[in-house]
């Protein structure tokens, strides 16, 4: 859910993580016909719905994005302000940062789908009888899989997530097939935001660079977990690891571009800036754990894959 400026991002590190050809495109709108022989009531951890939900409110863009995968779409009524994908989803301005039971109550929604519990949100909904399901950040893809098939199971289109779950669990094999065997890793960082904070591979976002085969520096930043996996990086520690590779999911929101990143003091020398190996990122796709994650996988393969081995 975290279109974030690096400033918000860093306030809300104790309960954020990071953060496809086919699974990216809009699913059908048309009910399946694994849709119309779901039956009711289905039941998914401590919810149970009674009846297929119409009035579907997501308050975090991750959920947006596999609800429409999955061809829940049309049952979603209400978007948050940060949903920006697809374009027809129905962006509103309610805020997932700063939820608010009564503005979600008059969308009259009969579930709700969040990706944390501010505010104590879940139990204000809870006293005015809304459903709410939780989609917490993922740290695995297993995660990211697991509430895929568990929104289809609450929305009637098992069949469907399952589908695209398949899916991106075989693009993602096939990407990582392809990849060139090396006899030594190759180094990255991955940029949150021009305060250098970025993500170890304990993160969601950084379990996809290692499948990419990928070294990250920024481990030995937080070895003792007291950053949550999201370490503070110095301009000197960066220089001094000299990564292969600089990945900015702050291009958009920032404006960091390999230009900004070789104009920083002492960065011109780094291997990557040298051997243009600075890749902009979609800053969405890469804070989202979404089907969305397998066109993250591609670029950063992609880019992997120029390197000779």
């Amino acid at each position: 859910m975290f279109r974030r400026t690096p400033r918000l991002f860093a306030a809300t590190l104790a309960v954020a993580a990071l953060a496809l050809g086919a699974c990216a495109e809009k699913a059908d709108d048309k009910p399946s016909a694994g849709t119309a022989a779901a039956t009711y009531p289905v039941t998914v951890g401590a919810l149970t719905l009674d009846k297929r939900p119409e009035k579907i409110v997501a308050l975090s863009p991750t959920a947006t994005e596999m609800l429409f995968a999955i061809g829940a779409g049309p049952q979603v009524t209400a978007v948050d302000d940060q949903s920006n994908y697809p374009a027809d989803a129905p962006k509103t301005d309610l805020s997932a940062f700063q939820p608010n039971a009564e503005a979600i109550a008059g969308r009259n929604p009969d579930l709700v789908v969040l990706s944390d519990d501010r505010n104590k949100i879940v139990e204000q909904l809870g006293k005015l009888k809304i459903p709410v399901y939780l989609t917490p950040a993922a740290t695995t893809l297993d995660d990211s899989y697991r509430q895929i098939t568990e929104l289809g199971t609450l929305t009637g289109h098992a069949d469907q997530a399952a589908d695209v779950a398949t899916r991106m669990k075989d693009d993602i094999a096939k990407l990582v097939k392809d990849l060139p065997q090396r006899a030594e890793k190759l180094t990255y960082f991955h940029e949150l935001g021009p305060e250098l904070y970025s993500a170890t591979s304990k993160t969601f976002i950084g379990s996809l660079y290692s499948q990419a085969g990928l070294t990250n520096i920024a481990d030995p930043a937080d070895a003792d977990g007291k950053s949550a996996g999201y370490p503070q990086l110095s301009q000197e520690f960066i220089v001094k690891a000299d990564p292969d590779f600089v990945f900015l999911a702050d291009a958009k929101c920032c404006q960091q571009s390999a230009d900004t990143v070789k104009a920083r003091s002492g960065w011109a020398g780094l291997t990557a800036v040298k051997n243009n190996q600075v890749i902009a990122l979609d800053d969405d796709i890469a804070s989202r754990w979404g089907p969305r994650v397998v066109d993250l996988l591609r670029v950063i393969i992609d880019a992997v894959a120029k390197v000779p081995a």
